[in-house]
C-alpha cells in the first residue's frame, strides 16, 4: 500500500519509517531544506533506533515537497497554539488537508494524526475532503509518544481511533507495525482522549507544584510528604517541578477548552504551572539578596530529564524572569546541542556565579559533589527538582535551597 506522510518532524518521521517497514512511503514536507537533509541520510532527530530504522527501510522511503498520489495519506503536521486567543492555530492542518485533497480518490485512507480539538474532524477535514472524493475512509488517530521513546511507545502503546466507519480494515493494515490495541470509536472522541490525557497530567502536575508552594510556607518537605501519603492505595501524587514543558501538555489543555469555555480548574492549572519559574526566582532572589549584580548558572534547560527537547521548557521562562530582573545568566545541559542560550560545559556555566539553578532532572546532575561548585563566587543552589544530594552538599558549606522543602528557613 503506497502511503504519503504529510510532515517530517518528531512525530511524522518517525511514523513514516515505521510505515516503511511494509509500505512504499513518500514522506512529504514543505521545508526543502529538511528534504535535502533527509536525502542526505541525516535525520536531524535524536531518537534512539531511528537511524538503524532509517538504514533497514532507505529504499522503502523518499522524501520531497511535493504531494503524490497515494492509497492512503497520514497528516502528521504540528498545531502550534494561537498565543493571543490560547486555541489552536489549525493552518497547517488546514494546508495539509487541501494538499491531500488535490489527489485523493475515492476509496483511499487519510488518516489525522496531528492533535486538534474535538469537532475539527468534522467542521475542517472531512467537509474538505468530501468536496475532493467520495466514500474516503477517514481516521484521527492521534500521536501519543513522548521524546526519545517515540519508536518504542509508536510500537508498543495503545492507540484511539475515531474513523468514520469505512476505515477499519484499513486502519489495522495501516498501524499493523504497534503491538498495542487499537480502541475504535468515532473521531470527535478521539479528539477529545488525546487533549484529556494530556490534560489530566497538567492538573495533577499543577495540584503538585501548589502543595511545593504550600509546603514553603507552612515549614514542610513536600518530598516527604507526597513519599508518605503515595502510600495509601488512592493516592498518587506527582513530583513538583519548575513548570511544565512539551509541546503536548503545555498547548493541550487550551485545544480541550477552546476559546470561551466555562471550564475553570483547566485554565488555572496552566496559569499555575506557567507561574512555577516565577517563584523559582523568588527561590533565588532569596539566596542572592546579598549579591550586587548577581550571576546565575542554570543547570538543566530541556524540559525533562535525559532527553535534549527544549520545547516550551520552563527553563527558557525561568532565564527570560531573571534576565529581565537584571541577572547575568549562564546555562549548561550535557543533552542539549542547540539552544537560544549559549551553552557552556558546566564547569564555565558555574565558574564565578552566585547562585546554581538545577532546573532538569538529567541522571548526570543526581551525583555532582561538593567540588563541582567550587568555582562559584558565592556557593548557593536552588534545586527545584529535589535531586542533589543536599546533606553532602550542606556539610560542605554550601547552601541549599529546595523546591517545596519549608523545613530549609
Amino acid at each position: 500500500m503506497k502511503t504519503v506522510v504529510v510532515g517530517l518532524g518528531h512525530i511524522g518521521l518517525p511514523t513514516a519509517l515505521l510505515l516503511a517497514q511494509q509500505h512504499e512511503v513518500v514522506g512529504v514536507d514543505t521545508d526543502e531544506t529538511r528534504v535535502r537533509t533527509l536525502a542526505d541520510g541525516d535525520l536531524l532527530l535524536d531518537e534512539p533506533g531511528l537511524d538503524a530504522l532509517y538504514a533497514e527501510v532507505a529504499d522503502r522511503f523518499t522524501a520531497t515537497t511535493a504531494m503524490e498520489p497515494a492509497d492512503a495519506y497520514v497528516i502528521t503536521v504540528p498545531t502550534p497554539l494561537d498565543q493571543q486567543e490560547n486555541v489552536a492555530d489549525l493552518r497547517h492542518v488546514r494546508a495539509a488537508v487541501e494538499s491531500v485533497a488535490e489527489v485523493v480518490s475515492s476509496g483511499e485512507l487519510v488518516v489525522v494524526e496531528s492533535t486538534v480539538p474535538p469537532g475539527t474532524s468534522e467542521r475542517l477535514v472531512q467537509p474538505i475532503l468530501a468536496d475532493a472524493a467520495t466514500d474516503i475512509a477517514y481516521a484521527h488517530c492521534p500521536e501519543r509518544a513522548i521524546p526519545e521513546r517515540t519508536l518504542a511507545e509508536m510500537t508498543t502503546n495503545d492507540r484511539v481511533v475515531g474513523t468514520n466507519g469505512q476505515a477499519t480494515e484499513a486502519i489495522r493494515d495501516l498501524y499493523a507495525f504497534t503491538d498495542g490495541t487499537l480502541h475504535l470509536t468515532d473521531p470527535r472522541t478521539a479528539e477529545f482522549v488525546k487533549l484529556a490525557e494530556n490534560t489530566s497530567r497538567d492538573v495533577e502536575i499543577a495540584l503538585a507544584n501548589e502543595f511545593a508552594k504550600l509546603a514553603d510556607g507552612i515549614g514542610v518537605d513536600v518530598h516527604e510528604a507526597i513519599e508518605i501519603a503515595n502510600e495509601h492505595p488512592r493516592v498518587d501524587i506527582l513530583d513538583p517541578g519548575p513548570g511544565v514543558g512539551g509541546h503536548c501538555i503545555t498547548t493541550d489543555p487550551w485545544f480541550l477548552t477552546g476559546a470561551g469555555s466555562e471550564a475553570r480548574l483547566v485554565p488555572l492549572a496552566r496559569d499555575i504551572n506557567d507561574g512555577m519559574p516565577d517563584h523559582v526566582l523568588g527561590l533565588v532572589r532569596e539566596q542572592v539578596a546579598h549579591v550586587r549584580r548577581p550571576r546565575v548558572a542554570v543547570l538543566g534547560v530541556a524540559y525533562k530529564g535525559n532527553v535534549s527537547d527544549t520545547r516550551e521548557t520552563p527553563a527558557g521562562r525561568f532565564i527570560r524572569r531573571a534576565e529581565n530582573a537584571g541577572y547575568e545568566v549562564s546555562v549548561h545541559d550535557p543533552h542539549v546541542e542547540r539552544y537560544d542560550e549559549p551553552l557552556l560545559d558546566r564547569a564555565t556555566a558555574l565558574e564565578g556565579t552566585d547562585c546554581a539553578v538545577v532546573l532538569t532532572d538529567h541522571d548526570e546532575f543526581r551525583e555532582l559533589s561538593p567540588a563541582t561548585f567550587d568555582g562559584m563566587r558565592t556557593r548557593t543552589i536552588v534545586d527545584t527538582r529535589n535531586l542533589l544530594a543536599h546533606d553532602t552538599l550542606r556539610e560542605a558549606g554550601i547552601e541549599v535551597s529546595v523546591l517545596g522543602d519549608g523545613t530549609q528557613g
